[in-house]
């Protein structure tokens, strides 16, 4: 078995999927370049630290990171806001355990990539800088680097390092982390009005007075200067905002240039397709497909008798996961046709659904990584598995006439 790398950049090698699960020996992870700067990733990226903290205890965190690293998984995608849903007692959490099984582990700095993300404006989540109310000079840099030794406070002798560190766990990524840079750095959503999450109509109504693109690249800048961040991303992104970033980068050589956008990608969700895939292969900009198995509807574990079971990410967290009950919703009667019909073109050729949707992912010549979840070891195994399956013609052609009849139900 062999799973993919992917280079984000000339010198930054990431695996193409981001989780692992056990197997007699460890597979050979193919890499993928990102043509400007050396960024290697495999080909899968774990997304599973979104439910680190929340589905998943420090102990499962630590044994699913464990197997994705021994498949040779090297990247790692999370966020300030993370675990998932969101809320104050657990906020940070998720990058919190990455840095602590990074140090844990005594893993060399070098042989992991990580990705974060800045939280973009919201109300709705106060413990975050007070809002965060947008992605300004002031949120960037708060995000990033607000560490011991760059807060003036005095701590007694006797309090640990540990202690001191489990005191401010909320300040920044670089001190959750527990490193001094962080490889790929990405706004969440963008600073301005846009449709995202579910929404599919733009309305120009609410838009309101946005963070130019010109102090937000200038802020990141100043952190890529001090090593504190090496790469910038984007996510959740249009055509528009992508093609604003890379202008204002072109114009302005101090800033440094866009590498990758996140945003979802799945056979219910093929959006890119029609839009940034013309930005992303012209400007040489890699996507970051998330959501690979459309929040689990891919696997059919929602079709099953039981409905996925009560521990199923959309069950357990029923009424309060908005991307779920918007884009992801089984209520919605084309999804579940479509869903159904995937599943079923897996079925009819001896496939597991898993297997089917990762492998549309990654066939795409512009996806460097699939950033999955996982919340048990034998969901990451049914992930890693999928490396080996290569979609025939004839699956391909099943897939399209999918498509043709239920086109991005999940946009």
């Amino acid at each position: 078995m062999a799973i993919p790398l992917s280079n984000l950049t000339p010198s930054l090698i990431v695996s193409k999927l981001c989780l692992g699960c056990p197997r007699p020996s460890p597979p050979f992870i193919e890499r993928v370049t990102m043509d400007s700067n050396f960024l290697f990733c495999f080909v899968f990226s774990l997304k599973g630290t979104m439910t680190f903290g929340e589905q998943n205890s420090l102990s499962q965190s630590f044994k699913l990171l464990d197997k994705a690293f021994d498949y040779g998984i090297n990247f790692f995608d999370s966020a300030e806001m993370y675990p998932v849903p969101q809320r104050a007692e657990t906020q940070g959490r998720s990058e919190e355990y990455f840095g602590r099984w990074l140090r844990e582990r005594k893993i060399p700095r070098d042989r992991v990539v990580f990705a974060t993300k800045v939280s973009g404006p919201s109300g709705q989540m106060s413990w975050i800088r007070g809002g965060p109310t947008s992605l300004d000079r002031r949120n960037i840099k708060m995000a990033i680097d607000n560490r011991l030794d760059h807060i003036h406070i005095h701590i007694h002798i006797h309090i640990s390092l540990m202690g001191a560190f489990c005191m401010l766990d909320n300040c920044c990524s670089l001190l959750r982390l527990q490193t001094d840079y962080i490889d790929l750095y990405q706004l969440h959503w963008p600073d301005r009005y846009v449709p995202m999450f579910g929404e599919t109509d733009y309305d120009p109504v609410r838009q309101y007075s946005p963070v130019s693109f010109d102090e937000q690249l200038d802020a990141l800048g100043t952190a890529v200067d001090a090593g504190k961040i090496r790469f910038i991303g984007v996510s959740n992104e249009t055509p528009y905002g992508v093609m604003k970033f890379l202008q204002a980068a072109e114009n302005n050589p101090s800033y440094p240039r866009i590498t990758t956008v996140q945003n979802s990608y799945n056979l219910l969700c093929r959006n890119f397709d029609s839009g940034l895939a013309e930005c992303c292969h012209l400007e040489r900009v890699r996507l970051l497909a998330y959501s690979p198995l459309a929040m689990g509807l891919l696997s059919g574990k929602y079709m099953l008798p039981d409905g996925g079971g009560d521990d199923a990410r959309l069950n357990l967290f029923k009424g309060r996961y908005s991307e779920g009950e918007s884009r992801y919703n089984l209520s919605n009667p084309t999804i579940t046709e479509a869903t159904k019909a995937y599943v079923s073109i897996a079925e009819r050729y001896g496939i597991h659904p898993v297997s089917l949707a990762i492998g549309f992912v990654l066939r795409h010549p512009l996806v460097s990584s699939a950033i999955f979840g996982a919340t048990k070891l034998w969901q990451l195994e049914e992930v890693v598995n999928a490396c080996d399956i290569k979609l025939s013609p004839e699956i391909i052609a099943d897939i399209d006439e999918v498509h043709s009849r239920f086109p991005n139900p999940c946009s």
